[in-house]
């Protein structure tokens, strides 16, 4: 009941009862300042001779509480500052008593008002410690707090324990700490343990979380404690300084740019490529898919470029408002439009580029997760196919200059309905490229992203820092790897010197070892690998298998015929195509699947329009390199 009365309160009514508390201490103060003087009231000084005075010091320290807004100050941040500024106000109003007492021709001494400051200073920042207090208890038997152990107390230990002091969520229940010195003493109001006792306490004490607040400690030592507090079934926290919370290193396994590029084993990408911006400047440009990973990053980095408009389209409302916030908070020229809505709806597709006049499409809009995509077949093949074909008919329809597909590693020999509805998504593409005469079509091919959702990388981040396991699906699985930066780079790039029916891919060196990249996260964080060997390790690698449709290695072209760019990290190659009544018939086939929401109809339609278990016949030239169709298939066509 008390809980539900104090916490309905607004904020106006709980200025009004400072206001008032502040009132009655004056007149508390004022009439204990002449027993104090006097001992006790002389008759002088009794109501209602002293009501003159006492008026006009309540009128004066209730508008000086107005003013300083002593009245707004919420109860928990009344500290020093605010005692001085009550100190300030009972100062006033004692010089205000004396002066109306001589105007007035009253008896009483200096003294009286030399005592009233005094007393009220006393009796308000009293009043005002002890209201806070009674409604922390309030709101403490009100609200179901978690008990916390704080693991050191040190500095950065002691700092969290004054902040959780008067939080809502979290009650601070003692400390930890492997120093002797400090065991057994009492700091913060809560007692030092001996680590020894952790199990005794999280029993006794019943406790529901530990934060370990040692940012000095080795990542090894933070490692065993994680482990030691999850066996006894609590959460566990780690907690940098607050120094380095507040200079932004906070510190952890995160691999910087340059960590990243020496897994990779080569350097990055130069920031600018030359006659890349004259494809973007005072242009239309729509990105499909904005809120992801790589369209949200193909936004920023095409601001860069002054483009006339940036059209945001993405079916996600979240992300699009939060990309379309940050965006429209640079300064910049550019107009930016956010579209809520999906590249399926062909209508929708059609207003955007009619009404914003674009000029460059890149598709990113597409479903990636593996696994998802494998178990959600129908709606895997209803965006990254027919939304590809929705997008890229509209914009041959409308006349764009450019549209830019996003494509895959795994749309090379497809094991998966992923890769199966990215190469039928490039298929797409390359049918258009022979047929159109306004719209050059191009593709580009990448491998896994590092730091895009669902990339293996951050995955292994968050898993050493909850002290492992990491997991690995085959100690010989191998992957390319590409920064979200050098990605994009590659999209608008692709823009720029696409001629038509051009496919591009970055030289990206040699396959990675996904083993070898959990080894050296786990070295670079200050871990030791937990294996047969070295069985006292920190973090454990466990292989959980292959998932169904992955597979060991990637590839990222079919064949070795690759052609140099003006960019020495860039190569293009122009794969054969399908013929148009093929596409024809695999399209029909694949919409027939989704409209009847047949999912092993659609996966069925999906692996065999791309050839037996993904693997395409070999052949010689230019049409091997690109031949996706089973031995069913119609001739291949050269590319124009």
């Amino acid at each position: 009941m008390l809980y539900l009365m104090v916490s309905s309160l607004s904020r106006s009514q709980k200025g009004l009862i400072l206001l008032a508390l502040d009132a009655s201490s004056i007149v508390a103060a004022y009439f204990l300042a002449l027993a104090l003087a006097h001992s006790g009231l002389p008759e002088a000084a009794r109501p209602p001779a002293a009501l003159p005075v006492l008026a006009v010091m309540v009128a004066l320290g209730v508008a000086l509480s107005l003013h300083l807004g002593l009245h707004r100050v919420k109860l928990n941040a009344y500290e020093l500052q605010r005692v001085l500024g009550t100190a300030g106000v009972g100062a006033a109003m004692g010089m205000t008593g004396v002066a109306v007492n001589v105007v007035s021709g009253g008896t009483m001494p200096a003294s009286v008002f030399v005592i009233f400051t005094m007393t009220f200073v006393i009796l308000s920042g009293s009043a005002r410690l002890l209201l806070r207090e009674m409604t922390l208890w309030i709101y403490r038997r009100g609200q179901l707090r978690k008990r916390v152990l704080i693991y050191g107390a040190g500095k950065t230990g002691q700092q969290l324990a004054a902040a959780l002091a008067t939080d809502d969520a979290l009650l601070p229940v003692a400390f930890l700490d492997d120093n002797p010195t400090l065991q057994s003493l009492t700091i913060a109001d809560l007692k030092v343990h001996s680590p020894i006792r952790l199990p005794e306490l999280v029993r006794e004490r019943r406790i529901d979380s530990v934060i370990i607040a040692m940012p000095s400690a080795s990542p090894a030592t933070r490692a065993r404690i994680t482990r030691l507090v999850r066996r006894l079934g609590c959460e566990v926290h780690t907690l940098p300084s607050f120094a380095q919370l507040v200079l932004g290193r906070p510190g952890g396994s995160k691999l910087t740019e340059a960590q990243l590029y020496g897994l990779l084993g080569r350097g990055g990408m130069e920031p600018k490529v030359p006659g890349m911006a004259e494809a973007y400047r005072d242009r239309s440009i729509l990105v499909t898919g904005a809120g992801g990973s790589i369209g949200s990053e193909l936004c920023r980095q095409i601001l860069s470029y002054r483009p006339r408009r940036l059209v945001l389209l993405d079916h996600a409302e979240l992300p699009l408002f939060d990309l379309e916030r940050e965006l429209s908070e640079l300064d910049t020229d550019t107009e930016i439009l956010a579209v809520l809505g999906s590249v399926c709806v062909r209508a929708l597709v059609d207003r955007v580029l009619c009404e914003t006049e674009t000029d460059v499409v890149l598709h990113a809009a597409a479903y990636k997760h593996l696994g998802m995509v494998e178990e959600n077949a129908v709606e895997g093949l209803r965006t990254n196919v027919l939304g590809t074909k929705v997008v890229a008919d509209a914009a041959r329809d409308a006349g764009v200059g450019r549209f830019i597909l996003i494509s895959s590693d795994k749309a090379v020999r497809p094991a998966s309905v992923l890769g199966a509805s990215k190469r039928l998504a490039e298929m797409i593409v390359q049918d258009l490229a022979t047929r159109s005469t306004t719209t050059r079509f191009s593709m580009v091919r990448f491998g896994n992203v590092i730091g895009s959702s669902g990339s293996v990388i951050p995955l292994f981040e968050e898993q050493i820092a909850r002290g492992g396991p990491v997991t690995v699906t085959h100690r010989d699985v191998t992957r390319y790897f590409m920064t979200v930066s050098e990605a994009v780079h590659l999209v608008l790039l692709a823009g720029a010197l696409s001629r038509g029916g051009d496919l591009f891919a970055l030289d990206m060196g040699a396959p990675v070892s996904i083993l070898q990249v959990a080894r050296q996260m786990i070295e670079g964080a200050g871990y030791t690998v937990r294996d047969a060997e070295t069985p006292h390790g920190d973090v454990e690698i466990r292989f959980t298998g292959l998932r169904p449709g992955e597979k060991m290695h990637e590839e990222l072209l079919t064949g070795s015929e690759m052609l140099t760019t003006p960019h020495p990290k860039i190569l293009r190659t122009q794969e054969g195509h399908v013929s148009e009544l093929e596409m024809a018939n695999a399209l029909r086939d694949i919409r027939a699947a989704v409209e009847a929401q047949d999912a092993k109809a659609a996966h069925d339609a999906a692996m065999r329009w791309v050839g037996d278990r993904g693997v395409p016949p070999r052949g010689t030239g230019t049409a091997g390199l690109a031949s996706s169709l089973g031995p069913s298939a119609l001739p291949v066509s050269p590319h124009r």
